[in-house]
């Protein structure tokens, strides 16, 4: 592959651009290339079989298009497809996003850490095991919280809706009355609700709380996948963004200006499909 060639970053959503903001700032020389599988989000409403194949399709879709890595922005279909995406693209570099718990465990004074994701990533089989192998070396024990519906929230701009803080509110206080001092956010989408979640925790805990997102550190290693292999662009150059959608291209448009003040290219994708064999 060339050094030359763009990176892929997918989400189910807008979700993923919380992590791209990380990339475009730390790597500005690279050419990103985002898809938001928007007309199936959220993830974490389907099957992992569905997730696994829309994470096929997507990065079939983006292989096509010449990308030297590919980064699972969304915490959902890593947990459910990253290794089958990995096994079917072996020679391609696939970065995904694991749940801060380990930095959350390090962090907790009460050593009770809160978990907001998906129901998906909660359920799934990487999650439950990463949770008790941290729980067993640590002495932490994690609450773990479905955030049902949030992701819509987000998904419709909705960052500071009286609606969303009450969603918010529902799921975060349960956590806080278990003496939670940590949380970790474990959807990409939450960060955009940051502020919010801040606002909600300050106002039902006597005490700090901390949050957990990993989108700095996300991109940190990113950049030592593509530097171990002689992948990084050439810092002279200025990299762009580009932009796909099976959703709607409005939509994506006013959440990279208002979020991001990026303004990319965004074109909008019919529909795609889990090839029937790749090579």
């Amino acid at each position: 592959m060339a050094h030359t060639a763009p990176i892929g970053i997918f989400d189910s959503g807008i979700g993923g651009l919380s992590v791209l903001r990380h990339i475009h700032q730390n790597l500005p020389h690279e050419n990103l290339l985002y898809f938001a599988d928007s007309a199936y989000a959220p993830y974490g409403d389907r099957s992992e079989a569905e997730i696994s194949s829309r994470s096929l399709a997507v990065a079939e879709f983006l292989l096509r298009r010449g990308v030297k890595a590919l980064l699972v922005a969304c915490n959902t279909a890593t947990t459910a497809a990253i290794k089958v995406v990995r096994e079917a693209y072996p020679n391609l570099p696939v970065i995904g996003i694991e749940p801060g718990l380990k930095p959350a465990a390090a962090q907790s004074h009460s050593k009770i850490v809160g978990v907001l994701a998906t129901k998906a990533t909660l359920l799934s089989t990487r999650m439950l095991s990463l949770k008790q192998q941290i729980s067993a070396a640590s002495d932490v024990h994690f609450e773990l919280q479905a955030c049902v519906g949030l992701v819509d929230q987000i998904e419709k701009g909705e960052l500071l809706s009286a609606q969303t803080a009450q969603l918010l509110r529902r799921y975060i206080a349960p956590l806080i009355e278990q003496d939670a001092d940590t949380l970790v956010l474990g959807c990409t989408h939450y960060p955009f609700v940051r502020p919010l979640i801040e606002k909600i925790a300050g106002d039902l805990s006597i005490n700090p709380i901390a949050i957990i997102d990993t989108g700095d550190a996300v991109s940190r290693q990113l950049k030592r996948v593509l530097s171990n292999n002689s992948l990084l662009q050439s810092p002279q150059q200025q990299g762009n963004v580009t932009a796909f959608t099976t959703g709607n291209q409005t939509t994506l448009k006013i959440a990279f200006n208002s979020l991001l003040q990026l303004h990319p290219t965004i074109q909008q994708v019919a529909s795609i499909t889990q090839p029937a064999a790749i090579s």
